[in-house]
């Protein structure tokens, strides 16, 4: 049955889609961090904006950014017949995507150390550290479950964007489009939240017009995202979690 469905595919149109929502992501990131990272120094009115731990965040802007342009890079070589080359960069990006929870992590908790918090988040810090915690927990979860489905390409395709599209918020709730933190009416989501799922609509267009139904993968992990939204302001507000929260940024310390 699978190889029934699969040969309806058209490579060459599934290699500029996967490609495409590569660099739609990479577009998200550039819009994202333009201000703050990218074209900082044309934007000085925006400094406010930027971490008082400079050289720390911009190795850390480094490793996230070479993970989207991994992204792009890995079905390019497909398609021009790399294949060898393609898995020799996958373990790379195995390894990369360690560096880049450790990375983050770290971040995230010298965030939520400092006496302000995170920067334009009225949230306390150790509620709202739930948020990038839970987003990398996320992508090291659809990693692990790429790499142990890598001889399964359609599976492997796409856990790499889900993994990817969990790790959007930080640049998402940076668009310069007024109050991204604004909650939507009569929901426990905000407009970030609703940002981040739309980068899901493609894979699941892509599935319908190139199965003829929506792949498990992206109906399960899909749900993940969208769930993990609301109940991650949910743990937030617990005593567990916020002792978790104390005990980890109090590690920073040690």
């Amino acid at each position: 049955m699978t190889a029934v469905i699969d040969a309806r595919i058209h490579w060459p149109a599934e290699r500029r889609f996967y490609t495409g929502m590569a660099f739609l992501m990479l577009g998200a990131v550039l819009l994202g961090f333009s201000r703050t990272f990218f074209l900082a120094p044309w934007f000085p009115e925006a400094a406010h904006l930027a971490p008082p731990e400079p050289y720390f965040f911009y190795v850390h802007g480094v490793f996230f950014t070479a993970w989207i342009l991994l992204l792009i890079v890995q079905p390019l070589l497909v398609a021009n017949r790399r294949v060898d080359v393609h898995r020799k960069v996958g373990w790379f990006g195995a390894g990369l995507a360690a560096v880049v929870v450790t990375v983050g992590v770290t971040g995230a908790l010298i965030a939520a150390s400092r006496p302000g918090g995170f920067i334009g988040v009225p949230i306390p810090p150790l509620q709202f550290l739930a948020i990038p915690l839970t987003d990398l927990a996320l992508f090291a979860l659809f990693v692990v479950l790429a790499i142990t489905q890598r001889r399964d390409p359609q599976r492997h395709k796409r856990l790499m964007l889900l993994a990817t599209i969990g790790l959007l918020d930080a640049a998402v709730t940076r668009f310069p489009f007024g109050d991204m933190s604004a909650p939507i009416a009569g929901s426990m989501f905000n407009v970030t939240d609703l940002c981040v799922d739309l980068f899901l609509v493609p894979i699941i267009v892509w599935d319908i017009v190139s199965r003829g139904r929506v792949h498990v993968v992206t109906l399960a992990g899909g749900l993940a995202i969208i769930a993990s939204q609301p109940l991650r302001l949910m743990l937030s507000e617990t005593n567990v979690w916020l002792s978790f929260a104390n005990w980890a940024v109090g590690l920073l310390a040690k």
